[in-house]
């Protein structure tokens, strides 16, 4: 039954029951970038990878398969992260890429691409005057945020992307943590790009379980996708605003630090 984020069992408590569900398995761990391998900050280019967390990733990526699955464009989580032996899944899975030649980048994405570009320069128009507002391109798609605008402008940046939306059926939103995430209604997101990955990399059998990491609504496409074959761990605490919202991840911990200390465990 689905929980909501206050009612998720913390991991770290529970280490001794995931254990004995990882007991005699391989695993496979899929991580998101932004508040889980770093905290949320006031603008993206100031998530910098710890070298403590770079280390951890290190070493849990010489015993399992670790595949970091982000909604920045892949090149930039890549070289954020910069450790060759780890799998990129960017731009929410739509450009993929690993050791071997790895690669998948979804021709759907790049039909949208000259609507992605009018909808950045209009994004630039009707917001380039709002104090603190950062729009960030991706490949495709685009992101609004709006951590560092004014309270009394929150609703202006909503009623520019609402417009939007309204001109462009073709076009959805998902709402994150200050940040309205556009991209095409395509059949693809974070889940699906998992689910793609194990198969691609031969991992999708029994005795193999995947884990993922992540901290916001788009991860949990990724928590429903390995429902009842794998685990989810939600990064946040379980008072925050988003406490009540209902997620599909089996377990929780408090912040990076606490993910960084799960991520130990699984690497012992």
């Amino acid at each position: 039954m689905t929980k909501t984020i206050s009612e998720l069992p913390d991991a770290l408590e529970h280490r001794d029951e995931i254990a004995r569900r990882l007991a005699g398995k391989r695993l496979a761990v899929f991580l998101d970038y932004d508040g889980t391998l770093t905290p949320i900050v006031a603008r993206p280019d100031l998530a910098v990878l710890s070298d403590a967390m770079r280390q951890v990733v290190r070493d849990l990526a010489g015993r399992c398969t670790v595949a970091i699955v982000s909604g920045r464009d892949r090149e930039d989580v890549q070289k954020l992260v910069a450790l060759d032996q780890l799998i990129y899944a960017g731009d929410h899975g739509f450009d993929i890429s690993g050791p071997a030649g790895l690669s998948i980048r979804k021709d759907a994405g790049a039909d949208f691409a000259d609507l992605m570009d009018d909808v950045k320069g209009r994004l630039h128009r009707e917001l380039d005057g709002v104090e603190g507002v950062l729009i960030e391109p991706k490949m495709s798609s685009a992101a609004v945020h709006y951590r560092l605008v004014a309270e009394a402008d929150h609703g202006r940046v909503q009623a520019v992307v609402e417009a939007i939306l309204a001109d462009h059926a073709e076009l959805r939103v998902t709402p994150g943590k200050m940040v309205y995430e556009i991209q095409p209604k395509l059949d693809w997101d974070k889940g699906r790009a998992v689910l793609w990955l194990l198969e691609a990399l031969e991992l999708d059998s029994p005795d193999v379980v995947p884990l993922y990491l992540g901290d916001d609504v788009t991860d949990e496409d990724a928590f429903r996708a390995l429902s009842g074959r794998g685990l989810g761990i939600y990064v946040g605490e379980s008072e925050e605003p988003a406490a009540e919202r209902p997620s599909a991840a089996d377990y929780i911990v408090a912040d990076t630090a606490a993910a960084g200390r799960f991520l130990e465990t699984l690497g012992a």
